[in-house]
């Protein structure tokens, strides 16, 4: 791509910009500083991801129930709650043992009330457990029918097998 330099200077243009204009293309190359002057650019703020989950584990952890009385410690590396919450870095891997109750009432309000993962089938389809235990169990006889050899049977059940399974997750993997 051929770098332009500024309309109004000899800096090289950051903002670019087309615009129509009464059917003209009007195209604008501007530096820095003469793209600030026109009121033309904004600056983006980049957090790092240590810092955002410091603001979200602060912003949702103001309730004072959640901490306890005396404030939790990890019995492990003595990092306590407020210290987790000031940090938003878990100290060692019993930390999560420790704070499990205040994690627990921080997931569920991050994930609406959800704390625990049920597969990848979305919870309002109503019969995805069911559809997951029948895979599970075809899988298992598709398994058995090909040790004992009957591959018709086989080839029958893993058929029926990648057409559940498409219906179920929109045409994953079949097996």
């Amino acid at each position: 791509m051929e770098k332009h330099k500024c309309d109004k200077c000899d800096r090289p243009a950051t903002y670019h910009s087309v615009e129509i204009v009464n059917g003209k293309k009007i195209e604008k190359h501007l530096c820095e500083y003469h793209a600030a002057e026109e009121g033309l650019t904004f600056k983006v703020a980049h957090k790092p991801i240590n810092e955002l989950l410091t603001n979200f584990v602060k912003m949702h952890s103001q309730d004072q129930s959640v901490a306890g009385p005396g404030d939790v410690a990890c019995e492990q590396c003595g990092l306590t709650y407020a210290e987790f919450q000031e940090r938003s870095l878990m100290g060692c891997p019993s930390c999560y043992q420790a704070f499990a109750r205040q994690l627990d009432v921080l997931l569920a309000r991050t994930h609406e009330g959800a704390t625990e993962h049920h597969g990848k089938i979305p919870s309002n389809t109503g019969s995805g457990e069911q559809h997951q235990q029948q895979l599970m169990r075809m899988r298992k006889r598709l398994d058995e029918a090909v040790e004992a050899e009957d591959y018709e049977l086989a080839a029958h059940l893993r058929d029926e097998i990648g057409k559940i399974s498409t219906a179920v997750d929109g045409g994953g993997a079949a097996i």
